[in-house]
């Protein structure tokens, strides 16, 4: 274990964020197709979603649990927005304000290591994540910032889309680091959702907004879950076939899955998701979300078991493989922007 050392040592080498167009997957999936346990599944997940990608009324909904930008792979997911290959994000708060957004400000992620007294840590204001350093300060500016969105928002009830459309606008002036999730899904129109916002850096800011404006008596913002749902929903309604690529499990795993049945209860005959894919190290055994199956879901009238397939291995390994293949055969040049943020801009109409 290191022994003492101070701050500046310790946040010296920056977590790296790889790019899709520094390898080519494409025949090495192919190759694991011909092999057997998760090699095989890898290379089934890539081809089916290849196939959402070439399906042209299929909206491709990315869902991102676990620690994924801060381990270097926000990259991957600013070209697959560039490239048009995913049309909206359910996420947890964490990857997208206390990673994402916290290096669109320009802060950063550091590399270290889990053998290391986590006392010092906490001491020199340094989080960590396995293998990763954040730095405490910085966090608490981006906090700040949030806070500070919040304060200049008009005061009723947003969806946590509208509010990360705001931290969009808010890097598009004031960002030191363009490449960002957030500030590409604003420029793109995609929308993003964070099922449980408050559970992130925007809740330390939105927590502070209210306490705040309520010590002087301040009409404060507030976020609306179920506007949230309804938005999700709106796009399964507005939608012939939905796919969804799932990274982790959780929160924004069951928010995906449940728009069907959503949909279903307004009185749209939704058909159940096409395509599913999901990259999990989860058990199914414990009957935890994360690990339950594509096949249960099917029994919940949720996920279609034509078109499924469960990987399970570790994102930052088999993300960049799957993504990687249909990047690199291209399988997004016929899709266009369904820019799906503009429509939920607009008010619910009998249309819908």
């Amino acid at each position: 274990m290191p022994g003492p050392m101070n701050k500046q040592e310790l946040l010296k080498t920056r977590v790296e964020h790889i790019s899709l167009d520094t390898f080519d997957p494409v025949p090495l999936v192919d190759a694991m197709a011909k092999m057997a346990f998760q090699a095989r599944n890898t290379a089934r997940a890539a081809h089916i979603y290849e196939m959402m990608l070439g399906e042209k009324d299929c909206a491709v909904i990315l869902c991102l649990a676990g620690s994924l930008i801060s381990a270097g792979l926000k990259r991957v997911i600013v070209q697959m927005l560039e490239k048009n290959m995913v049309d909206a994000i359910v996420s947890t708060g964490a990857n997208i304000v206390d990673q994402d957004f916290f290096e669109g400000l320009g802060f950063g992620h550091w590399q270290g290591t889990p053998f290391i007294d986590d006392n010092q840590l906490r001491d020199l204001a340094i989080d960590r994540i396995y293998d990763t350093y954040i730095d405490e300060d910085e966090l608490r500016i981006c906090d700040d910032t949030c806070k500070k969105i919040a304060d200049s928002l008009e005061p009723r009830p947003y969806s946590s889309r509208e509010f990360i459309a705001a931290m969009g606008q808010h890097l598009q002036q004031h960002g030191k680091n363009k490449e960002s999730i957030v500030l590409r899904a604003y420029e793109k129109g995609v929308p993003i959702f964070c099922p449980a916002f408050s559970d992130c850096s925007a809740g330390f800011g939105l927590v502070e907004h209210q306490y705040r404006h309520g010590l002087v008596g301040k009409p404060t913002m507030s976020l609306d879950s179920a506007k949230d749902f309804l938005e999700l929903t709106r796009i399964k309604m507005a939608s012939k076939e939905t796919g969804l690529f799932m990274i982790g499990g959780g929160v924004p795993k069951n928010f995906a899955q449940d728009i069907v049945v959503s949909a279903d209860i307004l009185g749209d005959e939704a058909a159940m998701h096409k395509y599913a894919i999901q990259i999990t190290v989860a058990d199914e055994r414990d009957g935890a979300l994360s690990g339950s199956t594509l096949k249960e879901a099917s029994s919940w009238g949720k996920v279609s078991t034509s078109y499924e397939q469960m990987v399970y291995g570790e994102a930052t390994v088999f993300f960049p493989l799957i993504a990687g293949y249909s990047y690199h055969k291209d399988a997004a040049k016929n899709r266009v922007e369904k820019r799906f943020s503009e429509m939920l801009d607009q008010p619910v109409t009998a249309a819908d």
